[in-house]
C-alpha cells in the first residue's frame, strides 16, 4: 500500500483537485484506492457526493473508539472508498494532543488498511500542525501543488525547510505546479526555471482553467465530464509520472 498525501501550507493550490482526479485514475486502472478527507471543509467529500460527517467524529476515530474501516464509504466509482470529513477535525491538534504517542495515531490507524488497499490519498489541510506531522510519518509520497509565484516558492522553502530540520526520510517529496497561467509572464519563467534545492519537480504541471473549477458544480472528477479537456490529459500525464517515482 502506497499512502500519497496531497498537502502544501497554503490553501488555494489545488490539494483537493489533485487528491480526487489522482485517486479516480488509480482506481479506474483497477487498483483499489482509499481517499481520506482531513481538511474540515470537507470538499473531497463533497466532489465525491458523500456527506462530510463521521459518527462520533474525529475524537472518536482517533481513540479508536470505532475502527477506521468502520467509517469508509463507497463512492460511485468502483474501487474507489472515501473516509469523508468532520468539522470536528478542526480541533483534531487538541484531540491528538491528548493521545499517546500522537504523531503517529495517522500511520496507525492506515496499517490495517495495507490489506484492502493499493493506494492511499489523503486530503490534507493547509497548515503545519501536529496533523501535519502525522501526515509526515504516515506518508510515502509527499505530493506538494505548487502555484509559480514568488510566495509559493517561499511557502515551498519553508515546508522543505521544517522537513530537514524535523529530519523526516520515510517519504519522498514531489511538488509540482499547479494552476499554471501561461499568460503570466511570472508562471512561464518559474515553471521553465525551476527553483533548486526545494525538491524534485515533476515535470508535469496542471493548468489553471475554468474546466477543473467546474468540479464544484459537476461534483465529479474531471474525466467524468470532461475527459477531452487538456486539463483532465494534465492529470492523466501527472498520475503517469507519479508511478514511475512510487
Amino acid at each position: 500500500m502506497k499512502v500519497i498525501a496531497s498537502y502544501n501550507i497554503k490553501g488555494g493550490v489545488g490539494k483537493t483537485a489533485a487528491a480526487v482526479n489522482l485517486s479516480y485514475l488509480a482506481a479506474g486502472e483497477g487498483a483499489s484506492t482509499l481517499v481520506w478527507d482531513l481538511d474540515p471543509q470537507g470538499a473531497a467529500s463533497f466532489y465525491f457526493r458523500i456527506k462530510p460527517k463521521i459518527q462520533m467524529g474525529g475524537k472518536g476515530l482517533f481513540r479508536r473508539k470505532r475502527a477506521l474501516e468502520r467509517v469508509i464509504k463507497g463512492t460511485d466509482f468502483p474501487n474507489l472508498d472515501l473516509i469523508p470529513a468532520d468539522f470536528s477535525y478542526r480541533n483534531m491538534d487538541l484531540i491528538l494532543e491528548g493521545l499517546r504517542n500522537p504523531q503517529n495515531r495517522i500511520r496507525k490507524l492506515l496499517k490495517p488498511m495495507a490489506r484492502e488497499y493499493d493506494y492511499v490519498f489523503i486530503d490534507c489541510p493547509p497548515s503545519i500542525s501536529l496533523v501535519s506531522e502525522n501526515v509526515f510519518k504516515a506518508a510515502n509520497v509527499l505530493l506538494v501543488p505548487t502555484i509559480p509565484t514568488t510566495l509559493s516558492l517561499r511557502t515551498l522553502d519553508q515546508l522543505v525547510t521544517f522537513i530537514a530540520k524535523r529530519g523526516y526520510r520515510n517519504f519522498t517529496l514531489l511538488p509540482f505546479f499547479s494552476m499554471v497561467d501561461r499568460r503570466k509572464n511570472i508562471h512561464r519563467l518559474i515553471t521553465k526555471h525551476r527553483p533548486m534545492g526545494m525538491g524534485k519537480f515533476l515535470d508535469s504541471t496542471i493548468p489553471y482553467a475554468s474546466i477543473v473549477e467546474r468540479m464544484g458544480t459537476e461534483r465529479a472528477p474531471l474525466e467524468v465530464y470532461a475527459r477531452s479537456s487538456p486539463a483532465a490529459g494534465a492529470f492523466r500525464s501527472l498520475w503517469l509520472e507519479l508511478k514511475t517515482r512510487l
